[in-house]
């Protein structure tokens, strides 16, 4: 049974840090690439970060680049978000995805999400 445990969400002023984590369980997380996605009120879903299986590949979305690091621990099948110089505009639902393509099968997993709040 596939699970995912995502913490490390909360309020924290202009300017701050934070860092989110995603436990998963009931799949291999090495063989998936792991994505951080982020949702605010009102808008769509848009990616955030994301990390290859083995870790060698990352993408950031423009928004956050130079802010925002992605890495995961395949040992302990956890992907992490650490968000440095917060702003307001990154106050948003953050949502944990992973994903697995073998040639025409796919497979994709989402997580239940954790609340950022970047206030003053």
């Amino acid at each position: 049974q596939v699970h995912f445990v995502e913490s490390g969400g909360g309020l924290v002023q202009p300017g701050g840090s934070l860092r989110l984590s995603c436990a998963v369980s009931g799949f291999t997380a090495s063989t998936y690439t792991m994505t951080w996605y982020r949702q605010a009120p009102g808008k769509e879903r848009d990616l955030v970060a994301t990390i290859v299986g083995n870790g060698g590949t990352t993408n950031y979305a423009n928004s956050v680049k130079g802010r925002f690091t992605i890495s995961r621990d395949n040992a302990k099948n956890t992907v992490y978000l650490q968000m440095n110089s917060l702003k307001p505009e990154d106050t948003a639902m953050y949502y944990c995805y992973a994903e697995r393509r073998e040639s025409l099968r796919r497979w994709t997993y989402w997580g239940q999400g954790t609340q950022v709040i970047v206030s003053s």
